[in-house]
């Protein structure tokens, strides 16, 4: 464990971690532009086209790429409140025709072999491990067609002692981009892209609103021990970041499937 033995997020409630998290439009860093460039790195999408995005949250990038791609989406996510505020936006925003957005597990999905023409999955795939993520996704996705994540990445070869040990005990798959994109060839994809997210797509699209939420959050659950516990642990990863963010960050990895 780290010097300050923070739990990892998946170690705390479900309940509270989705109560959290479900006030805020975005539960990991990214932004809506760049859900947009890695758009523009797919080719051959149309109306009979399929994408999936797996771990979808609140849908920050589903409605992105519902607004950006012609093809019919299903949008599938574990937490049924995050679905439910998803169905929401979509209805708002009579994107309900070409989004379905259903509960169920990433890692064991309702779906048949060579369903897709794309899957997508922005900040969730390390719940289910990289490698493995690739790997099994892989028979879903039609010849030719696409997988499109992001990942936390080691943007150097070094890096201090305090943040590797965080990172190693929150998730043990974190690697350098070169590693990762060997993952990627390895589960049976061309790599087409990769790029770095930047520092705002982790600060103004994801720690800064957690700062109100995280006030109501406290104020809703006062007294309660863990709820504390869970806010005290976001914001020492907040500070983390900004003491450490050149070493390490989220990547987009773009593959195309052989």
């Amino acid at each position: 464990m780290n010097d300050k033995n923070e739990k990892s997020i998946n170690e705390f409630d479900f309940n509270l971690i989705c109560n959290y998290f479900s006030s805020i439009d975005r539960q990991g860093p990214g932004s809506e532009e760049m859900t947009k460039l890695a758009i523009s790195y797919i080719k051959g999408l149309s109306p009979n086209s399929k994408i999936a995005d797996l771990g979808c949250g609140t849908g920050g990038q589903t409605i992105t790429l519902a607004q950006n791609t012609p093809a019919q989406i299903v949008a599938l996510d574990l937490f049924p409140t995050f679905v439910d505020k998803l169905k929401s936006r979509l209805e708002t925003l009579n994107l309900s025709n070409r989004v379905n957005a259903i509960i169920g597990s990433m890692d064991e999905l309702p779906f048949t072999n060579d369903e897709f023409d794309m899957i997508w999955s922005e900040g969730a795939i390390y719940n289910i491990g990289f490698q493995h993520g690739l790997e099994y996704w892989h028979r879903f996705i039609k010849t030719g067609g696409y997988v499109a994540v992001t990942e936390a990445s080691w943007l150097t070869e070094n890096r201090p002692s305090e943040i590797a040990n965080f990172w190693t005990d929150a998730y043990p798959e974190i690697d350098t981009i070169s590693n990762k994109v060997k993952h990627l060839q390895s589960a049976g994809y061309i790599p087409i892209a990769t790029f770095v997210l930047p520092e705002e797509c982790w600060t103004d699209c994801y720690y800064v609103p957690q700062k109100k939420a995280q006030e109501i959050f406290l104020r809703n659950h006062a007294g309660n021990a863990t709820a504390k516990e869970l806010v005290d642990n976001m914001r020492h990863e907040a500070d983390l970041y900004s003491k450490y963010k050149h070493y390490y960050g989220y990547v987009f990895y773009i593959g195309k499937k052989v």
